[in-house]
């Protein structure tokens, strides 16, 4: 993925901390994200808040997780994804 900005603001940042914590961005691009990241502590925070996510909730045995809380997940994903 290849963004081609010179500085990242915070929206573009969390549009792309998916592509940023799978490795998924270009050399460059991921210079222009660790710049950010150490000029802003609240994206920073942002992205370990992520990253501990992704960590806790890759533990999670299917069985671990009620229908109405995944129907719950699922619902508050696609109202976040609409905006």
């Amino acid at each position: 993925m290849t963004i081609g900005l010179a500085h990242l603001n915070c929206r573009e940042l969390v549009e792309l901390v998916t592509a940023y914590l799978e490795g998924d961005l270009s050399a460059g691009d991921r210079k222009r994200f660790d710049a950010h990241l150490s000029a802003c502590d609240g994206c920073t925070a942002y992205v370990e808040q992520m990253r501990r996510t992704i960590e806790l909730t890759g533990r999670l045995r299917v069985d671990d997780v009620s229908l109405e809380a995944e129907e719950a997940l699922r619902r508050a994903f696609r109202d976040w994804k609409a905006r």
